[in-house]
């Protein structure tokens, strides 16, 4: 058996056919191993096997990375960097699983704690109602954001997906009763999201109401003169920037941004007993670990149903 580093080839193979990566997420994914294998010169462990790697080698990256100062910026490595470099090392293990190389369980390989990655930010159904009602779609401006806003958190898209939507990506017709397209995701996958009667109402309107013949399903629809050529497309940046002015309007005392309505999509569908797999597929997650940040949400139910059906009140005298 040869050692791990030679693996590394296979192992891009494997991102980009199997797992269809992009090019920059294998770069990425060969990147942060790199830090790994450099670890197993420096420990004269450079001829370790898949086979012969250990629990202990794995734990001994772990202080290494939980010690290692970033030299460009003077400080330890943020607990959000090293799992970075542990999800690579994971991935790879998962790789050997797959292609039936023996090695240790990818399980094994254990994220470093962050108090902040549990801070999930979503918004209550009070809070969500006076969102989605802040915008006046009495003009078009503002039944777009309306649009923007329902989408969002009827969908859970990531933002860019939400810029990058076309109207021709849209049949709609008096008689149109349900809508689902194809998106492209992180990493070049595809998945279907699925748009609420609620969206499909307002998003009809719109279409109605746009003369132009920009292809982007957002625009922009300030005065500035523009080349009839170029598309006037919203920007990321500008529909972060529509949220927060709702989240203002609406006087929530969270600021909103188009990721806490993501969050608060995925959380609605956990409160009504969705299954976290299917969570995971809703939002495109590669890795189901990414989807288990919700974790907080399926926990509480639990303890909720646990202490009304089997809290021990049937023992009491």
């Amino acid at each position: 058996m040869k050692p791990i580093r030679k693996y590394i080839n296979d192992y891009l193979d494997y991102l980009e056919i199997e797992k269809g990566l992009s090019n920059k997420t294998q770069e990425n994914y060969q990147r942060f191993l790199e830090k790994f294998f450099n670890w197993l010169d420096q420990n004269k462990l450079d001829k370790i096997t898949p086979k012969t790697i250990t629990e202990k080698h794995v734990w001994q990256y772990r202080v290494f990375l939980s010690r290692h100062v970033d030299p460009k910026k003077k400080q330890p490595l943020k607990k959000s960097t090293q799992n970075y470099y542990l999800i690579a090392l994971r991935s790879l293990l998962e790789f050997f699983s797959e292609k039936d190389i023996k090695s240790i369980n990818p399980g094994k390989i254990k994220l470093a704690r962050n108090k902040k990655d549990k801070e999930i930010k979503f918004l209550k159904l009070e809070q969500l109602k006076k969102l989605l009602n802040a915008p006046n779609i009495e003009n078009l401006a503002g039944l777009r954001d309306k649009v923007i806003l329902e989408t969002l958190f009827s969908t859970g898209l990531r933002v860019a997906e939400l810029a990058s939507l076309n109207i021709d990506q849209f049949k709609m017709n008096e008689k149109t009763k349900s809508l689902e397209i194809a998106v492209v995701g992180k990493g070049e996958k595809i998945r279907t999201v699925f748009f609420s009667q609620r969206v499909i109402k307002y998003l009809r309107q719109y279409l109605k109401k746009r003369i132009d013949m920009d292809k982007a399903l957002f625009i922009n629809f300030s005065k500035g003169q523009r080349k009839d050529d170029v598309s006037r497309r919203l920007t990321t940046r500008g529909i972060e920037l529509i949220v927060k002015k709702y989240a203002v309007i609406a006087g929530l005392p969270l600021l909103a941004t188009p990721h806490t309505l993501r969050h608060s999509f995925a959380t609605d569908l956990l409160n009504q007993g969705v299954d976290l797999r299917m969570v995971q597929e809703f939002l495109g997650h590669q890795n189901i670990a990414t989807t288990q940040i919700y974790t907080h949400v399926t926990n509480k139910r639990l303890r909720d149903i646990h202490e009304k059906f089997h809290g021990g009140k049937n023992l009491e005298s």
